[in-house]
C-alpha cells in the first residue's frame, strides 16, 4: 500500500455502509443501530457541524474513520471542546499509521472550528487503545467518569 495514496476527507452520509463494515470487522460484531443513531444525529440534525473524518484508499474506498462532535452547551461546556467517540481502521490497513493520521486530521479540522480540547473514553483494561491514544498526545483528564450499576 502506498501511504501517500490514502486521502482524508469529511465523512458523508453515504459512508454509512463502509463505516458499519469496518466496525464489524474490527469488533467482530455488527452494530448498525449504533451507527444509525450516530448518522441520524450527525447528518439530519439542524445543529450538525461536520467533524468526522474518513480515510480513503487509492480506489476511493473507506479504509478508516474517526467520529466525534462538538459540545454545543451540554453540561455547561461550550464549543471550544469536542469528543472523539469512535475510531476504526479496516484490519487490512491497520499498523500502517492510518489511525494516527486520522487523529491528526481530526485534530487539525477541530482547531479550525475553534476547539481547544478533545475528550475520549477508553476502557481501563484496554491497554492497546490506551497506548494508541497516549502515542497521539492524549492524557488522563481532570474529570472523573462516574458510573452506577443497576
Amino acid at each position: 500500500m502506498n501511504e501517500n495514496a490514502i486521502k482524508f476527507r469529511l465523512m458523508k452520509a453515504d459512508d454509512f455502509d463502509a463505516v458499519v463494515g469496518i466496525d464489524s470487522k474490527v469488533l467482530k460484531a455488527s452494530r448498525p443501530e449504533y451507527y444509525e443513531m450516530k448518522f441520524e444525529k450527525l447528518f439530519k440534525s439542524n445543529d450538525y457541524v461536520p467533524t468526522s473524518i474518513v480515510a480513503e484508499n487509492e480506489e476511493g474506498a473507506v479504509a478508516g474513520f474517526v467520529m466525534g462532535e462538538l459540545y454545543l452547551g451540554e453540561y455547561g461546556i461550550f464549543q471550544e471542546e469536542a469528543t472523539l467517540d469512535t475510531i476504526g481502521v479496516d484490519p487490512d490497513y491497520q499498523n500502517k499509521g492510518i489511525g494516527a493520521k486520522l487523529i491528526s486530521e481530526f485534530v487539525e479540522h477541530l482547531k479550525t472550528l475553534g476547539v481547544r480540547k478533545i475528550y475520549t473514553l477508553v476502557d481501563w483494561n484496554d491497554s492497546a487503545l490506551i497506548h494508541f491514544f497516549s502515542e497521539n498526545q492524549f492524557s488522563p483528564s481532570k474529570t472523573i467518569n462516574l458510573e452506577r450499576s443497576l
